[in-house]
């Protein structure tokens, strides 16, 4: 099997990070480099991913002075050192043998670009209902519209720098874009293979909700084009609860209760 360049990008992710280059670390195929590609955290992301240099000796981090999930994941195709790409979120978790039977799967099928399903075998009933049906919506969507989950999306380096690699200008449904474009030119398909990630993002939003934004967005997408003038915002850090010390210096730093703050007064001894 070839080799392969991982680019993980993060933002804020120092609970996270940690586990997946520990899955990663543990991948029964070995031969990769590891590019963390991070957006100016304020938390301790970089120490975390640095902290794992032993155990992932062909690992590198990279700190950007701006943020963006496209800007990220471009950054790190162009830090890359191998052909084959692989790009993931920071709350992405890995079974041991993802690498080698996604990495045999694409060598098998001949692809260059391929995504993956979601899995949801340790989250309640409704979830892995939900998340069955979007799985199924991924699949079918893949011979005529491609559609995708960036959080784990597989690529060469071909594909990325001909298509001119993950659009900037889009906030939400890039990783669409990006499979879609590709499509154009190399057959793109999902892979039998799965991967899971923090619920946290289902859990803030709501299960629903979030589904109904993603539908939304690409029923947009499907009959107007990219968006690109933020009409659907999303924010990149939307899903990063503050970490303890930024919870401890925003309660020392909090706006006092104006009649808690009122000067006490004392009776004059008589």
């Amino acid at each position: 099997m070839n080799a392969i360049s991982i680019v993980v990008i993060t933002l804020n992710e120092e609970k996270r990070i940690g586990r997946l280059l520990d899955d990663l670390s543990k991948q029964t195929h070995q031969d990769f480099e590891v590019l963390v590609v991070d957006s100016n955290s304020t938390d301790n992301t970089c120490d975390v991913a640095k902290g794992f240099a032993k155990a992932l000796p062909a690992l590198t981090v990279h700190r950007m002075d701006n943020k963006g999930t496209s800007l990220g994941r471009n950054t790190g195709a162009s830090l890359a050192k191998h052909e084959r790409l692989l790009f993931l979120d920071a709350d992405v978790r890995l079974s041991p043998t993802f690498l080698t039977d996604a990495l045999h799967k694409l060598d098998k099928n001949k692809l260059e670009v391929a995504g993956v399903y979601m899995g949801a075998d340790d989250l309640s009933l409704s979830y892995r209902l939900g998340y069955g049906i979007f799985n199924a919506g991924l699949f079918a969507t893949s011979f005529f519209f491609p559609t995708s989950v960036g959080a784990c999306l597989f690529s060469t380096k071909r594909v990325h720098n001909e298509i001119d690699g993950f659009d900037e200008s889009i906030t939400l449904c890039e990783d669409c874009d990006y499979v879609k474009r590709a499509a154009k030119t190399w057959r793109y398909r999902m892979l039998p293979v799965t991967f899971t990630f923090d619920p946290r993002r289902l859990e803030q939003e709501g299960f629903i909700k979030m589904g109904l934004t993603y539908l939304k967005a690409n029923v947009r997408r499907l009959f107007f084009g990219e968006m690109r003038n933020q009409e659907m915002e999303y924010k990149f850090d939307n899903y990063n609860e503050k970490t303890e010390s930024e919870q401890q210096q925003q309660q020392t730093t909090k706006t006092p209760d104006p009649k808690q703050a009122q000067p006490q007064t004392t009776q004059p001894n008589h």
